[in-house]
Formats: C-alpha cells, structure tokens, sequence
C-alpha cells in the first residue's frame, strides 16, 4: 500500500478546517436591529405613538398642525399612564413615547440589548402640576408641606385628595416621589381615570382638591379649559425660589424660574435606527413650531428661549 506524502494530507487537512470555518460563518447567526428600515419618511406614512394622558391637550395640538403641514403622514396617539407608556417601549408596533422622564442608562443598556440599537431621547418642555380647588372652596393657597400632610393623612385640612389615578401615573409618581419622598398615599386619596374626570369631580365636590398637569387647566384660549374655570380655580402654591413668603401660580415665568414648586420635565423617547415618521416628528416638537404650541400652551419650552418680562398680574383673573 502507498502512504500519502505528508505534504497532501496537510492539505487536505487544510481544506477540511477552511470548510468547517465557512460552514461555521454561515450558520451563525448575526444579530440585526429589530427595528430596520420602514416604508416611512420623514413626513409620510403612519405610526403609533403611546402619550401620557396629563398632555393630552398639548400633543393633540401637536399632531393636529404636523398633520396640517404633511397631509400624507399619520400618527395615531395612545394617550395612557405613563408606567403603560413605557411598557410599550417593547411593543412593536410603538415608535415613540412621550413621557415626563428620560431613560436611565440601565434601561439605555437594555433597550440597547434588545433592540440592538439606542433609543433616543430628550427633554423637550417644562410642565407643572396645578392643584385645584373647587370656586366654592375656603382655601386657595398652600404651601408643599401643606399638599404633603393631606396626602398622607397627617393634616388639619379636611379635604377629599384626587389624583388621576392611584398608580401608574406621572402625577401620581411625582407626587409620591417630590412631595411624600417615597412615603404612601392615604387610604383618603381617591382616583379618577382621567385628568378631565379629576377636574369633573373637583367642580362637583366643595371639600375636593385636583392634581392635573396645567395643559389641562392653563390655557384660556381653549373653550373646553374656559368652561372647566367656570367651576374651579386654580389655587397658589408658596414659592421656591423667593426670599420673602410669596404664593404663585403655575405661570410660565414661575415655571421657566422655578419658582413654582411642582415642575416636571416632558420628554420624547423614540425607538428609530432609520430617518422615518416618528424622528420627522420629534425634529417638529423640538424645532421653533413645536415649541411655540408648548409655548401656548402654557408650558415652557425647552428648545427655545422664553422670554420673562416683569408686569402686574391680577392673580385673581387666573
């Protein structure tokens, strides 16, 4: 029997381990992003967005004029608590949430992992939660440690506490967060479903107080917020940021310098790897268009500088 020269069975050697690495490369799986190029652009096509429902009012006048200016595009906003929003992060079929907070770099990471690109994210107006009172009420004006001790049940106050929810919520979780720093409601708080239904309830009951955000409640130019007005004020909270003890209101000044105390950010969290509908769409809240609405209403935007000028206010026209 012949032996085969070395030389050969190093070669055919060789050639078996380049064919197991081939075959190797092409059963291997390579990860791809999960969310790739869409039949979208910029200002066409359609998309669903998830919504904190306390901006409802501001973003459907959002969409309304983006929609006026690109006849061809379609957004289809799911207006939620904001703990739902964020779950819809993993939901296929939501590109962008709008929220009051941004991601954590944690959740950067694992967004990251799981869709094998970064979302991104941004601030784009300063919003406040106004307390209100029902037109009949003895008391309008209190100070954080006030709203604290009637939330937790350790206050003189005998008022009927409603949040818009008693959890999920960015209300809510502001509330517990800023105002009881982590301590529970009271079994005295009672939820409403929506921000609408909070104020409702207000209207109809003397002894209530409202926790909305102020889009809901700010805008005289809108005829739904004028008739809310008709039943409910909006009560001053103590500022601050003053030297002396002074009460204001949620106006964009004493949002804009922080001397209202119940200030949140709004935020856009969107889920994009190509230039589709939903970064069309950011691009417009985060441009002058966008940001002169938020202006209107009654938010502060965060893109653009606002101007503060010093004039005599008669609160009681608020």
């Amino acid at each position: 029997m012949k032996k085969a020269p070395i030389r050969s069975l190093l070669g055919g050697f060789s050639l078996f381990i380049l064919l197991l690495l081939v075959l190797e490369g092409c059963n291997r799986q390579v990860k791809k992003p999960k969310y790739i190029l869409g039949d979208d652009t910029l200002t066409s096509g359609s998309i669903q967005i998830s919504v904190d429902e306390s901006f409802k009012p501001v973003i459907d006048s959002q969409i309304k004029v983006f929609l006026s200016q690109h006849p061809k595009a379609q957004i289809i906003a799911h207006y939620k608590p904001e703990a739902e929003c964020l779950k819809d992060l993993l939901n296929d079929s939501i590109r962008m949430v709008i929220v009051t907070r941004g991601l954590s770099e944690e959740e950067v990471k694992f967004y990251e992992d799981t869709l094998q690109f970064k979302p991104i994210f941004g601030k784009i107006a300063s919003d406040a939660i106004a307390v209100v009172v029902n037109n009949k009420s003895k008391d309008s004006i209190f100070s954080v440690s006030d709203i604290r001790s009637m939330l937790n049940g350790t206050s003189g106050y005998r008022y009927q506490q409603v949040m818009d929810g008693v959890n999920a919520t960015s209300t809510v979780r502001f509330m517990i967060d800023s105002v009881l720093k982590g301590q529970p409601f009271s079994s005295q708080v009672v939820a409403a479903k929506t921000s609408e239904e909070v104020i409702n309830y207000v209207s109809n009951h003397p002894d209530a107080i409202g926790y909305v955000g102020v889009s809901w409640i700010g805008n005289k130019e809108d005829s739904s917020q004028l008739s809310f007005l008709k039943s409910v004020q909006i009560a001053s909270m103590q500022c601050a940021n003053c030297d002396k003890e002074v009460y204001v209101k949620p106006y964009q000044a004493n949002i804009a310098l922080k001397r209202y105390p119940l200030i949140r950010g709004l935020h856009y969290i969107l889920k994009e790897n190509y230039a589709g509908l939903g970064k069309g769409f950011a691009n417009f809240l985060t441009h002058e268009k966008g940001q002169l609405i938020f202006k209107r209403a009654y938010l502060v935007p965060d893109r653009m500088a606002l101007e503060v000028r010093r004039v005599n206010v008669n609160e009681s026209n608020y």
